[in-house]
């Protein structure tokens, strides 16, 4: 998430009331996540585990619980609860905006895309030309979706992501100030659910075509050209890339990549990342081949037992 204009560290810590190590007019232009933070952006850890990654990654200010050496040329910010004040740097640049109708002024509707009745378009989406939006679909604020994109009744773009912090009176929201984005000739079968980022964008490219009920969790990259079946649940921060084919009721962790024209079979849990051009089938997932073979040895068993008690 960039900031409207560019802020200094001085006025990031007075946002969250935190102490700050760095000079007061250190630039910072925007927030991320680690996976995807960039130069002059701030990063939260909370974690003792992760210190080292935080510390030597792309972002410029560290949002942090305790007190460290600074790397050269980055910023820290010292806070008792970086989990907390990340949700108040969101709140305070990406407030929530009520909506007081079907279609919020502010949303750019293309020419000749139509937008079928009891569909809720919130602030500031953008939506292309030649679109088909049937019934019932709900567009939460900020989506921005192609040309000729067609999504069928039911299906909501733009929820916040499933992450949590567990504290001991209750799990703690992470707030989401992301998007979702559709490029261009993407389908949404009906009752699709995609996450919005929690500071970027989930991202689905040109030409992916969604069956009914497929949920795409946050900050997830899809590539151009995926087929991807019924009931498949796709983790937040998973990358897959162009011409993946994953069929029915497929499931992901959080976190992988699924390589180019990769080709997933039905119920296969994808546990780690795998490589693209091959076939790939169970769980834990491997390659289609070798485990067929395997489920036919696994046939034979009894009739080498029997022929052990003979």
């Amino acid at each position: 998430m960039r900031f409207p204009i560019t802020y200094t560290l001085k006025q990031i810590a007075e946002i969250i009331d935190s102490e700050y190590i760095g000079s007061d007019d250190f630039s910072v232009f925007g927030m991320n996540e680690i996976h995807v933070v960039e130069e002059g952006e701030i990063v939260f850890v909370d974690h003792p585990k992760y210190y080292d990654k935080a510390l030597n990654c792309k972002a410029s200010v560290v949002l942090i619980n305790k007190k460290v050496d600074c790397p050269e040329g980055k910023a820290l910010l010292i806070s008792d609860d970086p989990f907390r004040d990340f949700n108040k740097l969101t709140n305070f640049f990406k407030p929530f905006e009520k909506g007081n109708k079907a279609i919020a002024d502010s949303a750019k509707i293309g020419k000749n895309s139509i937008v079928q009745p009891n569909t809720f378009i919130g602030n500031n989406v953008v939506i292309g030309e030649n679109c088909l939006i049937h019934a019932n679909v709900s567009i939460y604020d900020n989506c921005i979706i192609g040309n000729n994109v067609i999504i069928h009744a039911g299906c909501v773009l733009g929820a916040d992501a499933f992450y949590y912090k567990n504290r001991p009176e209750g799990f703690d929201r992470l707030i989401s100030g992301g998007r979702v984005v559709l490029e261009d000739n993407v389908e949404l079968g009906a009752l699709c659910t995609i996450d919005k980022g929690v500071t970027g964008d989930t991202t689905i490219r040109e030409g992916t075509k969604l069956d009914n009920q497929v949920h795409v969790g946050h900050d997830t990259v899809i590539g151009k050209k995926c087929l991807i079946a019924s009931q498949t649940g796709i983790a937040g921060c998973v990358v897959i890339e162009d011409e993946v084919t994953l069929w029915g009721q497929v499931g992901t962790n959080s976190g992988i990549t699924i390589g180019k024209k990769a080709v997933i079979m039905g119920q296969t849990g994808v546990t780690k990342s795998v490589a693209g051009g091959k076939s790939y089938f169970g769980t834990p997932i491997e390659e289609s081949r070798e485990k067929l073979k395997q489920l036919a040895y696994v046939k034979r068993i009894p009739s080498i037992l029997k022929k052990l008690e003979e």
